[in-house]
């Protein structure tokens, strides 16, 4: 080994090096890419009789630094950060809504009973009749508003569960893009890693991350990916798309499905249940609208229809001026009621209030299974009673009603719920203040048990405006003030709750890419040391040749 040849290597082990430092320091700032070290060793050596003289250097390999375990813990909050924040965005605009207690649905019940109050005070007076009526559907309106954004936000849930769906399937054919490029790139040259292209495939999989839990197994320089209970999604050279379509139990939700391959080979779509996709912004969403958003509507529902059923009831009882029998003061919707789209029955059940006292926030599963039909609360999955064929059920202060069902087969599944739409039904039924039954009955004004007749007092107003405080709901532990604090208090408590984890994500977050980085990231100040050290060595090598090149040219000297 000539020291031409010394030179000549120690030149091309520097220029790696310059060329791998410069490769560092211009991507220092790119997501995702870890530094890069030439791996270099001794060429050898020659035995002569003087001993072994070495042969100089040569590079090896570009190695990058890289850890699974600190980029798995990095990702793995990531995606619980992500998760947090989506679920963060979405629940403190319904705090927003409805923890403002100088206006919205909380004052307009209180202004309502004081008119309920000034009535009772003056049960002539038409003035007073006629602002009953305009805080009636004052409040009635606010009811519905609040209501409509709830639906609002179950729409804008919708929208970004598609648009986070096809998201999610983009990133699954740029990783197995990588995939095809990593296999091609080893193979081209073997035994050397590409570490770009595996750079770029672990960002992309740490991105993938932020929309939705995955888990990645490595196998043969591919990446296989699933979601949920171990759903593929990514494996080996095929694509298993996710799907966003209406839930067959709810077509108002849309639900994340799986794609399988049938019998025939053709692929087709199943749906997973909310609770199987977690983290990322896929998993804030359905958590969001599972722990927030549908309780929080049936919350207001059940406050609608404990508002509307009290004062109907209260308010049949009494009498107009006219002396006629009041009747509704409001509307409310009925039990929502949706079947399956799996159903084989062609006629659906019914269901009924009986006792707005008892009303809960869940909903209910109706599930036939041949003979018997058995009632399921939902999401809390307690069974709470069975009706044999044809027959009624009364729970929770709702009948549940089989004997309008025709043609069920085994299988068959409704989901009942009594109190998700009522508020977007509310409604004043009456439009003429002269039909407010303000007064009760007056034996001695109407000669005692004869047909009834005009009275001016307000009785019965007093009555309808003592259910102010009378605990009407939650098995009377609640007034309607109450019911309406427990919703704000329970939004506020998953808001504070919520803020709080992603305040210590964030943290965590910080500290992993902190040792993360102390691995894999680029540091400014030791690149442009090693950059000094190793134009040293291009420097030292250049001489080496040049020695060799003068020592050449002595030697071709002494001949002459």
């Amino acid at each position: 080994m000539n020291l031409a040849n010394l030179g000549k290597a120690g030149l091309l082990v520097a220029q790696n090096r310059l060329a791998t430092a410069g490769h560092n320091i211009n991507n220092a700032a790119t997501a995702g890419y870890n530094r890069q070290t030439v791996l270099s060793q001794t060429a050898g050596a020659t035995p002569t009789s003087g001993g072994w003289i070495g042969r100089g250097v040569q590079a090896v390999s570009v190695q990058r630094s890289y850890d699974n375990f600190l980029y798995n813990q990095l990702s793995s909050s990531i995606t619980r950060g992500a998760a947090l924040k989506t679920y963060g965005d979405q629940v403190s605009q319904i705090n927003n809504l409805v923890a403002d207690r100088t206006v919205g649905i909380s004052p307009n019940i209180q202004k309502f009973f004081d008119g309920l109050d000034a009535v009772a005070t003056s049960p002539a007076d038409v003035a007073a009749r006629q602002e009953l009526l305009g805080r009636a559907n004052s409040l009635s309106s606010q009811i519905r508003d609040a209501n409509a954004f709830l639906d609002s936000q179950r729409q804008n849930v919708n929208t970004q569960i598609e648009t986070t769906v096809t998201q999610v399937n983009s990133y699954l054919d740029r990783i197995q893009d990588l995939n095809r490029q990593i296999t091609t790139a080893k193979a081209t040259n073997p035994g050397q890693p590409p570490n770009d292209l595996l750079d770029q495939r672990d960002q992309l999989a740490a991105d993938l991350g932020q929309l939705v839990d995955i888990k990645v197994y490595e196998q043969d320089d591919r990446f296989n990916i699933t979601i949920g209970n171990g759903q593929t999604v990514l494996g080996g050279d095929s694509v298993y798309y996710l799907q966003a379509n209406p839930s067959a139990a709810d077509p108002s939700r849309l639900a994340v499905n799986f794609t399988v391959t049938d019998a025939s080979g053709a692929p087709r779509p199943v749906e997973m249940k909310d609770s199987m996709i977690t983290g990322g912004k896929l998993g804030g969403l359905l958590t969001f609208r599972s722990d927030v958003l549908d309780s929080a509507q049936n919350e207001l529902g059940r406050l609608a229809l404990g508002i509307s059923i009290s004062i109907n009831q209260q308010h049949t009882q009494g009498y107009d001026p006219s002396g006629a029998q009041g009747t509704d003061f409001f509307t409310v919707s009925s039990p929502k009621i949706i079947g399956n789209a799996g159903n084989a029955a062609t006629a659906q059940p019914t269901a009924s209030i009986s006792d707005v006292s008892k009303l809960t926030t869940q909903d209910y599963r109706l599930e036939f299974d041949g003979t018997n039909y058995s009632v399921t609360r939902m999401p809390e999955g307690t069974s709470v009673g069975t009706i044999a064929g044809a027959g009624t059920l009364t729970v929770d202060g709702v009948v549940f009603d089989t004997t309008t069902i025709a043609g069920a087969a085994a299988g068959d599944s409704w989901l009942i719920q009594p109190t998700r739409d009522a508020a977007a039904g509310m409604n004043v039924a009456l439009t003429d203040p002269a039909k407010i039954a303000a007064a009760g009955w007056d034996a001695d004004a109407n000669g005692g048990a004869g047909g009834p007749a005009g009275s001016a007092n307000g009785d019965n107003a007093l009555k309808l405006a003592a259910l102010r405080s009378e605990k009407l709901l939650g098995n009377g532990t609640m007034g309607l003030n109450e019911a309406y604090s427990q919703l704000v208090n329970n939004v506020a408590v998953k808001t504070q709750s919520n803020t709080t984890a992603q305040k210590a994500q964030e943290s965590l977050i910080q500290q992993n890419f902190a040792a993360q980085q102390a691995v894999s990231g680029v540091n400014m100040d030791e690149e442009y040391i090693n950059l000094q050290q190793y134009q040293e060595q291009y420097r030292a090598a250049a001489r080496l040749i040049d020695t060799a090149s003068t020592l050449f040219d002595t030697l071709l000297s002494l001949r002459n």
